[in-house]
């Protein structure tokens, strides 16, 4: 199967879970700043459901905000959440190929993290302002290059409940920021993902514990890199490829990680 034809499965695979999406769901462009970067996320709620409730921040893969988050966001909202898929590269700015995506993600994954952190942060700041969103009750989750970005959001000492890396790089040019995380944190990894070594795992373990964090992280066997989007392809041996198992237990992962943390938020 050719990348064109695994992306167009993907894509088929994303307008049909959309389609069954509640009438309920809302959603609208939402136009920010990050100093002079105009930015514009993506919001989606239950206009059927009343009263504040959790605030969601999704961040996007290295392609940039394309209909994967948006889709990711619609789900959120189903379940009864505020979801703001954030645009950490620029308003209309997607990525069409690899040379592209790896080219726009340079400049977040050098040895000064500050960009990414205040581009996540910029974004966490339009979720909390929302009417509907419980400011006290706000996760984020991330997928691959995103899962990078929500731990370096913790790191970074954000005031949030949680966050959720999915298939996300572990990586951080200093580990002790570790003693800045505030937020639960899970890791949803690919056990034969060899895109994190066994190094970058030993530090991120070993930095987590050294600063006191309530973490955890679960390997789904078999899976490789990019292991939730049907859009990966279905050949693990390239390193990139969906995972239909994985997809949905990582997810209901996520779920059961929510319910957590926002009861102990409501509790207190």
């Amino acid at each position: 199967m050719t990348r064109a034809e695994c992306m167009a499965i993907g894509a088929l695979a994303i307008a049909v879970m959309a389609t069954a999406a509640p009438a309920a769901v809302q959603t609208r462009a939402v136009e920010y700043k990050d100093g002079d970067v105009t930015l514009e996320g993506y919001l989606a709620w239950d206009d059927a459901l009343k009263g504040k409730r959790p605030g969601v921040l999704v961040v996007h893969e290295w392609w940039g905000l394309n209909d994967y988050p948006k889709m990711r966001a619609r789900q959120l909202a189903e379940l009864g959440y505020v979801a703001f898929a954030l645009d950490m590269y620029g308003k209309g700015v997607v990525a069409k190929t690899p040379e592209e995506a790896s080219e726009l993600t340079g400049k977040f994954r050098g040895a000064d993290r500050a960009l990414m952190r205040r581009r996540a942060a910029a974004g966490l700041e339009v979720l909390r302002k929302q009417d509907l969103v419980d400011p006290k009750r706000i996760a984020a989750i991330g997928y691959c290059f995103g899962g990078t970005t929500v731990l370096e959001l913790a790191r970074n000492g954000a005031e949030i409940a949680g966050v959720v890396s999915f298939h996300g790089g572990l990586d951080t040019p200093d580990p002790a920021d570790a003693k800045r995380i505030k937020a639960k944190v899970l890791v949803l990894h690919g056990a034969a993902d060899k895109s994190v070594t066994p190094e970058q795992m030993k530090t991120f373990w070993d930095s987590m514990n050294a600063a006191g964090v309530d973490w955890s992280m679960v390997a789904y066997g078999g899976a490789v890199h990019a292991f939730t989007n049907p859009a990966s392809g279905s050949d693990p041996s390239k390193g990139v490829a969906y995972d239909a198992k994985a997809d949905r237990r990582s997810w209901a992962a996520m779920k059961e990680f929510f319910a957590e943390i926002f009861a102990e938020k409501k509790a207190s």
